[in-house]
């Protein structure tokens, strides 16, 4: 799960999985987004492949980037199951007038 959080710590990292929401995209088509080198860009890549956020598929000369949603969505839930998270609210109780300070 750090690896996940870590990932999606720069906010480039998050709009290349946004940008990758909308189908794969290569490596060249995602750095036309970005005024970053491509090295620069090589190693997001390495660390979103690393946290298994994307899957990288050679295509011919070019490395076609998929989104692995099912992975951040488990990553998600698990850092909210950890804090006892998805409890329902109590109900507020209608017999207790708020208190009004002045």
């Amino acid at each position: 799960m750090s690896q996940v959080f870590k990932a999606l710590s720069d906010p480039t990292r998050r709009r290349v999985l946004q940008l990758l929401q909308g189908g794969p995209m290569s490596a060249g088509e995602l750095c036309e987004h970005f005024e970053f080198s491509k090295p620069t860009m090589s190693a997001h890549f390495a660390v979103l492949k690393e946290a298994d956020l994307v899957h990288a598929e050679k295509a011919g000369k070019s490395v076609l980037y998929h989104l692995k949603l099912s992975v951040l969505e488990e990553a998600l839930l698990g850092f909210i199951h950890s804090f006892g998270g998805l409890a329902e609210a109590p109900e507020p109780s209608s017999k207790v007038e708020p208190e009004i300070v002045r």
